[in-house]
């Protein structure tokens, strides 16, 4: 063999033998209450999502995918804005191996053996398929373990447990401490005005996605955005018609209930519905066109007559909020709507912002929601 070659080969075992040194033995509880032993800190992941990134970026925000050696490839379809930001900044990450879904059942399980991860990390929502496919047991007979997170289906119970797993992983708790501690700090600044205010709550209905196809109307039940909305002051028109997180309600339903205020949860989907309708909210967003696309969707059927139109209480916001852990810069945002006179020294916008410096890899761009009472 080559000198140098007998060099490298002898360095890389050195450097393996020094990295197994320093990992220890682990069980960790995750989000599906599954007891998992794994080696941490971990060197190898595979994110089962793409937009777990939020989640990981928010605790190696020097390095947000050193230790990531596959993903998913939602997050350039779902989050093109934040996927160009990240891109510019880490142009590594796009040769990172990419995987199709483990609820669609395209995820290769060779391809990922031969990555030789030390974890996949999944979303909670995948877990039915997951085992449907029995990937949990292929992955397990390879000494792959699988640890699930969440902070979509019940981000409020969820994302600070998952940012606790994340940080026991990657051994960086207390990093995950201080964000953790941040993001309550910035929910009680809304709770704790609503519960000493007991103000009168305005009905609201959430549009989730509106405008990304011609059915109308997509929304939450009494989890993610419905319950950011009872955590706001509101009360959300869908709580007690849709069970889950996620369902739909017909026209009649939204006019005979007649909300308030009416938020559309927008983005950049061009990658789904090319030049569709809707609202393109998000960093870097183009505002009159968002303010244009929102101005349209008051005219649907499903808004005729109501409150939320006559009175231009009708706002946009970034969709990805319901599936990032940045769920309380949402709250913020429904609060200063709902209640603009309790919230008079709230300003959301810079809490993102300070959630940018202080934690995230990427610098802040406005645009992220509007208004068309641009209050």
């Amino acid at each position: 063999m080559h000198t140098s070659l007998l060099k490298a080969v002898g360095g890389s075992a050195i450097a393996l033998s020094c990295m197994a040194a320093q990992a220890d033995t682990i069980t960790v509880t995750d989000i599906a209450d599954r007891e998992v032993t794994i080696e941490a800190p971990v060197e190898r992941m595979i994110l089962g999502e793409g937009r777990q990134i939020y989640l990981l970026g928010a605790l190696e925000s020097d390095a947000p995918f050193e230790h990531v050696v596959g993903w998913r490839k939602d997050f350039s379809q779902a989050d093109p804005d934040n996927y160009a930001s990240y891109a510019a900044k880490f142009p590594e990450m796009e040769d990172i191996p990419t995987f199709g879904g483990f609820k669609d059942g395209t995820f290769d399980v060779e391809q990922a053996a031969a990555l030789t991860p030390d974890v996949v990390l999944m979303n909670l929502e995948a877990k039915a398929a997951t085992e449907d496919a029995a990937y949990d047991e292929k992955l397990d007979q390879l000494g792959i373990p699988i640890v699930y997170v969440d902070f979509r289906e019940d981000p409020l119970q969820n994302t600070i447990p998952s940012m606790r797993l994340m940080g026991r992983l990657l051994g960086e708790e207390e990093k995950a401490q201080a964000f953790i501690d941040f993001a309550e700090a910035q929910m009680a600044r809304v709770t704790d005005t609503i519960e000493a205010a007991d103000p009168e709550r305005p009905k609201v209905f959430i549009d989730r996605a509106g405008g990304y196809s011609e059915d109308c109307c997509m929304s939450f039940g009494p989890a993610n955005f419905g319950e950011y909305v009872e955590l706001a002051g509101g009360e959300n028109i869908a709580a007690d018609i849709i069970p889950n997180t996620f369902g739909n309600l017909n026209p009649e339903q939204i006019i005979a209930a007649n909300p308030d205020h009416v938020v559309v949860t927008g983005g950049n989907w061009d990658a789904y519905v090319p030049g569709g309708d809707w609202v393109g909210v998000g960093p870097g967003a183009d505002m009159e066109t968002a303010r244009e696309k929102l101005e349209g969707l008051t005219e649907r059927t499903a808004m005729t007559g109501i409150n939320a139109v006559e009175t231009g209480n009708f706002h946009a916001i970034w969709h990805q909020f319901y599936n990032s852990p940045y769920y309380f810069v949402a709250v913020q945002r429904l609060a200063k709507w709902l209640h603009p006179e309790l919230f008079q020294d709230l300003d959301p916008e810079e809490t993102l912002e300070t959630l940018h410096e202080r934690f995230l890899p990427v610098d802040y761009q406005p645009g992220y929601w509007t208004s068309l009472n641009e209050q």
